[in-house]
């Protein structure tokens, strides 16, 4: 893209690759907008900090990472005389830096509660919506690409897919920042052997082991980072907090919070009632990891023992003891763990909910039905599955499910 001499100098310092440019002064602007400034304040991994102390990175270095990535792909494709237009750099390089808009606080641990019925994924297009409105439809193509609208389909392939921009990018910086090193996938590699057949996105047949190792990657990193079950026990707890919260707030008890996490803590309003609200945006826009952790530590001292209960438990990191076992949870475990906490904390049998969770997580590397393909020597395409000599990447496209059930560890079976 053509810059001036002072756009050229906007650059930002990542550990994971060193500067990152700024591509353009619409992308400035918006990366200083409060909107995505916010992002400065919802870590990328949530509650993985408990086990992972240096998962502390968060969703706003991960968008400036993505959008790196994709800066190096596009410029790549280039180089392999793919034609990608200025206007199509851009819009690409913003979709992507904008994917994750629409998170919440805790990213995914939070969005059953505070948002049922509504994804990240629909949040972000409204956030670029609104972002179209300020700048004078100037993310139109952003839009089409997102929303996968755009007849050059492989601009949405890199935004969302099987192989897209943002996963590249969590997969290596989260390997970074937890130490895991199962999690490396070869970044640099597979953004050197991305490219374009029909307008659609492939990967050159000399690529195939680095999208294999990326699969395992991921798969691994599942479950040794993203389902951790101290992760899982943790997240539940803060779950069953929110729900808490809000069933005090709704009746009427005083719950202090901040004014937006207060909207979201009072109004039992469906997905539809929200969105159609004209403040709501605005009221999400303002919502972080702040609000949460600040109303923990005053929930601590509540005058309601179950609230107060789990907001210093939380606090003290005392985790609720977890199981996860692929076997289904017998009835009468859950039932004798309810039973055990009703007793030792002398709470209604309703109320006891609130002190366990139970539930199941699943894991799938690949989804057959979004395709990775391999561009054969022949110049065919070819689904990775088929084009792959080793069993296992069959066996990835298996969704594992794993059942689990979390409670206090003075509560004992």
């Amino acid at each position: 893209m053509r810059q001036s001499a002072s756009e050229k100098r906007k650059i930002i310092n990542d550990p994971v690759y060193g500067f990152i440019r700024i591509p353009s002064g619409l992308i400035d602007e918006i990366i200083n907008h409060r909107w995505f400034q916010r992002l400065r304040h919802i870590k990328q991994l949530g509650l993985t900090d408990l086990v992972y102390p240096a998962a502390r990175h968060t969703r706003f270095q991960h968008a400036l990472g993505a959008m790196h990535v994709m800066m190096r792909v596009l410029d790549n494709l280039r180089g392999k005389g793919v034609e990608i237009s200025d206007s199509e750099y851009e819009a690409a390089t913003l979709a992507v830096l904008l994917h994750d808009m629409g998170h919440g606080p805790l990213s995914h641990a939070l969005e059953e509660t505070l948002l049922p019925g509504i994804e990240h994924e629909t949040l972000s297009y409204k956030f670029m919506q609104a972002f179209n409105l300020q700048y004078a439809n100037r993310l139109e193509l952003t839009l089409r690409m997102f929303r996968n609208s755009y007849p050059r389909k492989f601009f949405h392939q890199l935004i969302s897919s099987q192989l897209d921009i943002d996963r590249l990018d969590y997969l290596h910086r989260d390997c970074f920042f937890t130490g895991v090193p199962e999690g490396s996938i070869g970044l640099d590699r597979i953004v050197e052997v991305l490219g374009v057949h029909n307008d659609q996105l492939v990967v050159e047949e000399k690529g195939l082991y680095s999208i294999e190792n990326f699969l395992h990657a991921r798969r691994l990193m599942y479950w040794q980072v993203y389902l951790h079950k101290t992760t899982l026990s943790a997240e539940r707890m803060v779950v069953n907090l929110i729900r808490r919260a809000q069933m005090l707030a709704r009746a009427g008890e005083h719950v202090p919070a901040s004014d937006a996490l207060l909207y979201f803590l009072k109004n039992q309003l469906t997905s539809e009632e929200l969105m159609a609200q004209k403040q709501f945006l605005d009221i999400y826009g303002q919502l972080d990891d702040n609000d949460i952790f600040g109303a923990i530590k005053i929930w601590a001292g509540h005058r309601d023992r179950i609230l107060s209960t789990l907001a210093s438990m939380l606090l003290q990191r005392r985790l609720f003891q977890i199981i996860l076992t692929t076997a289904p949870i017998r009835k009468t475990t859950i039932e004798q763990v309810r039973q055990g906490i009703t007793v030792r904390y002398k709470t209604l049998r309703a109320d006891a909910a609130y002190l366990f969770s139970t539930g199941i997580v699943s894991n799938e590397a690949y989804a057959e039905g979004r395709k990775i393909n391999i561009l054969s020597a022949e110049g065919k395409p070819v689904d990775i599955a088929q084009a792959s000599d080793l069993p296992t990447i069959k066996a990835l496209s298996k969704i594992v499910k794993k059942n689990y059930l979390c409670w206090p560890k003075d509560v004992s079976l």
